[in-house]
């Protein structure tokens, strides 16, 4: 059989490199295996009895930016579940925001929140609801964190559908999150899972 060279931009300079097949030197093609572009990092179910809280700790710094898809709902009443960055709970020009589009079916409404100790991003009542989360730039040293979720929840005639936008005035990289409702407890089964965009 004759010889199979590979080439690359230092070939002129280094000369051909010679393989006994093509598959010498590369990575083998798999063409079952999954080719998406993000990875799942982590996945909370609520058990019996509620959490105050979910936090996902240890976050890679390997991705470009986060996405938490949840289903959640609380024990009480509808109200909002805040996500929080790195520890951070306090309140004050440097510390989060959040601004909502809000529509039920028959009128639409908007909403905002400056110097709060969260970020809105879901909301729910004891019907569950779903949202997708997503937070740009995690890794940035030089931005502030921005974060946009899509959301709503269904009560059998009654609901709401919600796109939130919220920031964190803070330029460190997230290592760290926790969602949770600020007046009530996430309910069993609920859900946070979080993923990594390549």
């Amino acid at each position: 059989m004759s010889p199979i060279y590979k080439l690359s931009a230092n070939s002129l300079a280094l000369g051909r490199t010679s393989y006994r097949d093509f598959l010498m030197g590369n990575t083998v093609f798999n063409p079952w295996a999954p080719q998406g572009a993000m990875d799942a990092l982590g996945s909370v179910t609520v058990p019996s009895g509620g959490l105050s809280s979910i936090t996902f700790s240890a976050i890679p710094q390997t991705y470009t930016h986060l996405q938490i898809r949840g289903f959640a709902n609380n024990t009480t009443t509808t109200t909002e579940a805040l996500l929080q960055f790195n520890g951070d709970t306090s309140s004050g020009s440097t510390s989060y925001s959040w601004h909502t589009l809000q529509g039920n079916g028959s009128s639409a409404s908007a909403a905002s929140g400056t110097s709060t100790n969260g970020m809105k991003v879901h909301q729910s009542s004891t019907n569950f609801g779903g949202s997708i989360i997503d937070i740009l730039d995690y890794t940035s040293t030089t931005k502030n964190k921005v974060v946009r979720s899509l959301n709503g929840w269904d009560g059998n005639g009654s609901g709401d559908i919600f796109l939130w936008s919220g920031s964190w005035y803070n330029q460190s990289p997230i290592t760290s999150l926790t969602i949770g409702f600020a007046a009530a407890t996430l309910g069993q089964y609920s859900n946070f899972s979080l993923y990594g965009i390549r």
